[in-house]
């Protein structure tokens, strides 16, 4: 097999495993997550890696960035939106050196965050 002919998961292919993930999690917890709007990146930007002292961008595989669960229920709560951050090349990296599909990896990920 020819392996440069091979197209890695672009970021759209990131965002609906994570889609499906989520959609695949028990109701409760969907429903106390709330909508959540997932946004897949190459690499996590400057900010995000000098904030998180990173010693590199592979270091992160993905961020949560909104209110907290006790946040969002009490009141006087924010109507931002909860997003999470998927970093595609970091997710790749791992995924290549590890033997759990991506669609794992990306669900486990989501928990996480």
């Amino acid at each position: 097999m020819d392996w440069s002919e091979i197209e890695s998961p672009s970021l759209d292919d990131i965002r609906t495993l994570a889609r499906t993930a989520f959609a695949g999690l028990p109701p409760k917890f969907r429903a106390l997550a709330g909508e959540i709007v997932f946004m897949v990146q190459e690499f996590p930007d400057a900010d995000v890696i000098e904030d998180m002292e990173l010693e590199s961008e592979f270091d992160i595989l993905g961020l949560f960035q909104g209110a907290d669960l006790a946040a969002r229920s009490g009141a006087g709560a924010s109507g931002g939106p909860t997003i999470v951050f998927l970093y595609r090349r970091p997710l790749l990296d791992y995924w290549t050196k590890n033997e759990e599909t991506l669609g794992h990896l990306v669900r486990h990920v989501l928990i996480h965050e």
